[in-house]
């Protein structure tokens, strides 16, 4: 017997049908024709979600059009009574990286005690917090404070967001959709870029505080993870959260709630621990993957570039407005990001990882070549365009590729048990690479902007041949298949 019956749950009111028991017979289910899914409920739920992301990007983003304010001579537009030296410049970039380091561990055991859903939604708290010290700092240590908490906010968005997204989507689009964390971020840098040259202090941090606000609202309507109700035993939410998401009846997501079921429960009798990334082979394989990803991304010196853009290109004097050049990066970013999600279960992370990674050597050796040359040679009038091409370039392939599929990668690489253990430990080790190369940018650029920039074109060199010779391909594969493979089973 079934009826069918409407819930509102988190503001949102579900239709489904009770069933009395998962089981179908056989013969109903051969005459059944299956139920389509309707992944526009899929990509609803994760751009919801990825509007932290967007706030994340506003984090980002805002030392580049603040930074020239803090270190400007004329303090009027400056919270502070003098200009900021270039080690408080340093820190006031690099802090954020610490707290994000920090807050993984909490967010993680957090994700699993009261869900993906109210993790993410606290995650504003940091940063409706960290925009209002911003806008009373009148020393530099509230600056500091500041960024520290945004990076609480940080950590708990990048933690536990590709958790949420990974485990609501089908496998035909986890690529898609995991790979908007990227297209969010970058927008939220565009929208700093964009206003910040153009409005005062005070008034970028009104602009800043407004988006926390607006994702909780707007996040506050969507169903928590099936994953999470089903590894708590609340199998009835389970069901209704996931009728949601695929628009489809009890009937219809029956054989998908039985796996997901099966899976957690699985998992679940094999409580994991933080030793248990270290003692099985596939956890050791993945943390390896997604840790060396991770690593490469901040190594390839995206970070020096997201919060540096405007400097950057008043030392490349290339006679084009620095502001200007920063909005333009951002558009780019914003454009290839989105080309992301389209590509990104067509072609495959792994031939978009390699791509990206060969190309971003290319275009941060020629940056680096500029500044020598700037240094050496008397007349440089014939190059001076290099600086904004070689950037774009950069830009369009990170968000491509090093930027979003980390992430991508991350969310479906662990079972259930081990899975916020693993975030915790990925995203640490992102924010303490993120933090050392912010940190000591300002005094490989003292002795000169090429040395930094070959560099980082080194380490994407090296990255290429770790996605070529360790990197596993995802591309259609379940969650399941995915442990298979990890763990060295093949069908």
């Amino acid at each position: 017997m079934s009826s069918i019956t409407r819930e509102e749950v988190s503001g949102v009111q579900y239709s489904y049908t009770e069933v009395s028991t998962f089981q179908i017979s056989e013969g109903n289910t051969r005459n059944m024709s299956p139920e389509p899914v309707k992944s526009g409920r899929i990509f609803l739920a994760a751009v919801a979600a990825n509007l932290s992301a967007f706030v994340v990007g506003t984090t980002l983003g805002w030392t580049s059009p603040i930074g020239p304010k803090l270190k400007a001579e004329d303090t009027s537009d400056s919270p502070l009574s003098r200009p900021i030296t270039s080690e408080e410049d340093a820190w006031i970039s690099s802090l954020i990286a610490i707290g994000a380091l920090v807050a993984p561990f909490v967010a993680g055991p957090m994700a699993d005690r009261i869900g993906r859903k109210w993790v993410l939604l606290s995650s504003s708290l940091f940063f409706v917090l960290a925009f209002g010290l911003n806008m009373v700092a009148s020393e530099v240590w509230i600056l500091y404070l500041s960024r520290l908490i945004q990076g609480f906010g940080v950590g708990f968005v990048m933690t536990v967001q590709p958790m949420y997204v990974g485990e609501i989507s089908t496998d035909n689009v986890r690529g898609a959709t995991g790979s908007l964390m990227q297209l969010f971020i970058v927008a939220g840098i565009l929208y700093v870029y964009a206003i910040g040259p153009y409005v005062s202090y005070q008034a970028l941090q009104w602009c800043c505080i407004v988006v926390p606000v607006v994702f909780d609202l707007v996040f506050y309507l969507m169903p928590e993870s099936p994953y999470f109700f089903a590894g708590k035993g609340r199998k009835s939410e389970a069901l209704k959260s996931l009728q949601y998401l695929r628009g489809q009846s009890a009937e219809g997501v029956h054989d998908e709630m039985a796996e997901i079921q099966a899976n957690v429960e699985e998992a679940m009798a094999n409580k994991g621990t933080m030793m248990d990334l270290f003692k099985n082979a596939g956890n050791r394989r993945a943390l390896f993957i997604c840790a060396g990803l991770i690593s490469f991304q901040q190594l390839s010196g995206i970070n020096v570039v997201l919060f540096n853009s405007q400097s950057i290109f008043a030392s490349a004097d290339t006679g084009l407005d620095p502001a200007i050049a920063t909005i333009i990066i951002g558009c780019v970013q914003v454009g290839s990001s989105a080309l992301t999600p389209l590509v990104a279960d067509r072609l495959g992370r792994k031939v978009m990882l390699l791509t990206s990674s060969s190309v971003m050597s290319i275009g941060l050796a020629a940056l680096g070549g500029f500044f020598y040359m700037q240094l050496v040679v008397k007349d440089i009038s014939s190059v001076v365009w290099m600086p904004v091409p070689a950037l774009i370039i950069y830009n369009i392939v990170y968000c491509t590729g090093f930027g979003p599929l980390p992430w991508a990668v991350l969310g479906e690489m662990f079972p259930a048990n081990i899975k916020s253990a693993a975030s915790s430990v990925v995203a640490s080790t992102c924010w303490t690479l993120g933090f050392l190369v912010t940190f000591f940018y300002p005094s490989l650029d003292a002795l000169g902007s090429y040395y930094a920039f070959w560099l980082f074109a080194v380490f994407m060199v090296v990255a290429f041949f770790f996605v070529l010779f360790v990197v596993m391909e995802t591309k259609g594969l379940s969650l399941q298949e995915i442990q298979d493979r990890l763990n060295g089973k093949r069908d």
